[in-house]
């Protein structure tokens, strides 16, 4: 049987897989990609944790969070579609070559 402690591990290994993203990539697409797998961990998280409490709070933050999540993205996306057709690339330490 699944218990909580197995959604929570779940959880934890999702939640590095995705600061792991964050942390290594240098693609702008990635960084959201990641960033995406990070909110989906704690989505699944709340979710669990409300499910083992017996309230619905947990699943209606964690409907929020993917409202926000999609909002966020949409915005990212077209900033990341603009930010390629000016420059040609999605790579961030092109960023930093900019300010010179």
């Amino acid at each position: 049987m699944i218990s909580l402690g197995h959604y929570l591990i779940l959880c934890a290994l999702m939640f590095c897989i995705g600061l792991f993203g964050m942390l290594k990539r240098k693609n702008i697409l990635m960084l959201f990609f990641s960033t995406e797998i990070m909110l989906n961990a704690l989505n699944i998280g709340f979710v669990a944790i409300g499910n083992f409490i017996g309230d619905m709070n947990g699943q209606i933050f964690a409907l929020f969070i993917i409202a926000i999540a999609a909002s966020e993205v949409a915005i990212g996306l077209g900033l990341v579609i603009m930010w390629f057709k000016k420059y040609k690339t999605l790579d961030i330490d092109h960023l930093n070559t900019m300010k010179d």
